[in-house]
């Protein structure tokens, strides 16, 4: 059966830094969209960065905190796996951090929260 599983996660001190890593198993995923999501105590999950299947282009959310230039989603197919490095860490960055992947080249039900498949969360505490 084909799972993600995130690791990686932690509490940081606000202005540091974490990687998180999604392992893939039970089917190869080096053809799908990934991505990250994150949930926030009382708020809905949303959309956080997702790369192609080759890993050559990535997209960002425009969040209110702007993870542009702090996160980097990046990929390693012969480890099926994929990766968000998160630098310069804001209190606002606390939240469960999930793993997606989709077959949808286009990664548009991905960044729509409608993937084929999620992990089941990473959590990340970030103190100020």
């Amino acid at each position: 059966q084909a799972q993600l599983v995130e690791s990686g996660g932690g509490l940081a001190q606000a202005g540091g830094s974490l990687r998180l890593s999604c392992a893939a198993s039970g089917r190869t995923f080096n053809s799908y969209a990934m991505g990250w999501f994150r949930q926030a105590p009382g708020k809905e999950r949303e959309f956080v960065a997702v790369t192609d299947w080759r890993g050559g282009s990535t997209y960002y959310a425009d969040l209110a905190d702007s993870v542009k230039g702090r996160f980097t989603i990046f990929r390693e197919n012969v480890k099926n796996a994929v990766y968000l490095q998160m630098n310069s860490l804001k209190p606002e960055d606390t939240a469960v951090y999930y793993c997606a992947a989709d077959r949808d080249h286009s990664s548009v039900r991905l960044r729509n929260g409608r993937p084929e498949y999620w992990g089941q969360g990473t959590q990340v505490t970030v103190s100020s």
